[in-house]
């Protein structure tokens, strides 16, 4: 997983993200909200889109209304994206132990498309049972 890197692609939009999703294989939308998507392989959540909790708030103390989760191949992974002060991936102590991270939809222009696309493929990865993650890797050049 390239970290932070800065990506020569425009920048990352919340419909990329529903797009990097949903182009991966074997996923189910499960939603009762359709604006808070839950994306699941084999029945498993790998990107979803969180109501406002009291863990992730502003300086005023309101909620937060825009927060995503993406799961995570490790915890090495998630420390390398939250630890930057600067990264729009963060997390909070409901999280501690937890292998994901938090987007704020309202800062995912602040990486590219190529970088957003990649941690979504790593959240489907970490996820997706051991054949469906090794066909795919097989498919796309990668083992």
């Amino acid at each position: 997983m390239a970290v932070m890197a800065r990506h020569r692609s425009r920048a990352a939009t919340v419909d990329d993200l529903h797009t990097a999703a949903r182009s991966m294989p074997h996923v189910t939308e499960a939603n009762d909200d359709p604006d808070r998507p839950i994306y699941q392989v084999g029945g498993k959540s790998f990107v979803f889109f969180r109501t406002p909790r009291p863990d992730a708030v502003d300086e005023s103390g309101h909620r937060y209304d825009d927060v995503v989760v993406l799961w995570v191949p490790s915890e090495a992974d998630k420390q390398a994206l939250v630890q930057d002060p600067r990264s729009p991936f963060f997390t909070t102590a409901h999280f501690d132990g937890h292998p994901s991270v938090l987007l704020r939809t309202s800062r995912i222009g602040e990486i590219s498309v190529d970088e957003l696309t990649e941690i979504v493929t790593d959240a489907w990865l970490s996820r997706a049972s051991a054949r469906r993650a090794r066909d795919w890797l097989a498919a796309h050049g990668d083992s």
